[in-house]
């Protein structure tokens, strides 16, 4: 069989863990290995990178440059066999979520990530098969969180920042539109998983 790369994007608060995890179960039940992941992290190198990267003040280039060259380490480690051996490869943010936070939240240059974008990532440009956006209003985000546990310093930014974030995933999918399903978030969490559910089976992937 040939390997799936899905990756699932959203604003914290947007509920997504429990959607990746169901969506684990429901492909293992059909016979398929499944690799589970997260960005920034999924290696030794890359989960230290990611705890500065969440905890350190720095600039908006210097985050792009540590996430990507997590990503890379990520890509060469974990992504690349998985697909090669045929698994489903579901990962907790992938890139749209460097264009989204260092892009639209910091305002760092766009041209400059896409340009980080293609080194890192190859050529053919390694892209996930389909992008699940669970998209959420900052405002809901923020009452979901409060008070859940000592935020990063990106959890900890005002709602402004999320409403650029938003803004950036939404570029992305302007983008790429054949790549996303954008679901809303701000559904009751059975009819989110409905609409997840449809635009996996939707791509044949399946039953």
């Amino acid at each position: 069989m040939a390997g799936i790369f899905i990756s699932f994007e959203g604003i914290d608060g947007a509920g997504k863990s429990t959607h990746i995890d169901r969506l684990v179960r429901v492909f293992e039940e059909q016979g398929r290995a499944v690799t589970l992941s997260r960005e920034p992290g999924g290696t030794p190198l890359a989960e230290r990178l990611r705890q500065i990267v969440l905890n350190e003040p720095m600039d908006a280039m210097t985050e792009a440059l540590l996430v990507f060259a997590a990503r890379r380490d990520h890509i060469g480690q974990v992504i690349a066999p998985a697909l090669e051996r045929g698994d489903v490869v579901l990962c907790d943010r992938f890139t749209d979520a460097t264009f989204a936070y260092q892009g639209g939240g910091r305002g760092f240059d766009w041209t400059i990530l896409a340009q980080l974008e293609r080194w890192v990532q190859g050529t053919p440009l390694l892209q996930p098969d389909l992008t699940i956006w669970f998209d959420l209003p900052p405002a809901v985000a923020a009452q979901r969180l409060a008070g859940a546990r000592i935020p990063d310093k990106f959890e900890a930014q005002p709602q402004e920042f999320f409403e650029q974030v938003a803004s950036g995933y939404a570029k992305r999918c302007v983008g790429e539109p054949a790549r996303f399903a954008r679901i809303a978030a701000d559904q009751l969490p059975e009819q989110v998983w409905v609409d997840v559910h449809h635009a996996v089976v939707t791509k044949g992937w399946l039953a």
